[in-house]
């Protein structure tokens, strides 16, 4: 059977199947008990033999001393267990090649770890043009982005401008190794990243295309190709102990 593992924070791991993360995965094709939703405090060690593919979500922001930065501003929010565990999640995830999928948070912690570094605050740290944090609707677009790689998953899913929701006050300063930006914000922000080198499958975005689905169908694109992704490699990986 299929497992995926949904890394999330403790507030969304006590919604369960409310999750929207968690809908959308079901909605894409994945059935309920292939899910299991995992966080720093509840889950010991991992292993990439136990899943079949990891998708990381918002949350928290990632520990500034992680890209070497002191806490520069009082709305920088800290979570460094869930930082250490998800960090040991994604090397076990690339260790063993499993599908991945970074959601909002999930691009910065990606990033992080692959040696790059994040605006601790957009509205401090640039003078970019728009504002990333909307106030409305989680599920209203508020910009586009353009999908700049051709030769990219994302390109397979959108082709040229698609609209997105924004709903992050930090974003990626200088790309980590062995990433490649595959789309950008109106105003040059990164907004997906993927990993070179012919990974099978390896998508970060920076928007919540999760908050989105219902009503933007193309949105659930990302989740389906990612499910799908998951399923081929079931019976690839050795059985969780």
């Amino acid at each position: 059977m299929m497992k995926i593992a949904l890394s999330v924070s403790e507030k969304e791991k006590a919604m369960g199947p409310g999750s929207p993360y968690f809908r959308a995965l079901a909605v894409a094709g994945a059935r309920p008990e292939e899910i299991r939703m995992v966080s720093a405090s509840s889950d010991g060690p991992v292993s990439g033999d136990d899943f079949d593919g990891i998708l990381f979500t918002g949350g928290e922001d990632v520990d500034p001393k992680l890209y070497d930065e002191e806490i520069r501003y009082g709305n920088v929010k800290i979570n460094r267990a869930r930082d250490d565990f998800e960090r040991a999640l994604l090397d076990a995830g690339v260790e063993s090649r499993l599908p991945v999928l970074g959601i909002c948070r999930g691009i910065q912690l990606i990033n992080v770890r692959f040696g790059g570094t994040l605006y601790q605050d957009l509205k401090s740290d640039t003078a970019l043009e728009l504002d990333h944090k909307q106030p409305g609707s989680r599920s209203e677009p508020s910009h586009s982005v353009t999908v700049t790689e051709p030769d990219s998953l994302l390109h397979g899913i959108f082709t040229g401008l698609c609209r997105v929701n924004s709903l992050h006050h930090q974003a990626i300063k200088r790309l980590g190794r062995g990433l490649k930006v595959t789309a950008h914000s109106e105003d040059g922000l990164v907004e997906a990243v993927e990993r070179a080198g012919g990974y099978p499958f390896f998508l970060a975005v920076q928007w919540h295309p999760e908050e989105m689905f219902s009503e933007r169908p193309e949105q659930l694109k990302i989740f389906e190709q990612f499910v799908a992704r998951c399923r081929e490699g079931v019976g690839k990986r050795t059985p969780a102990r």
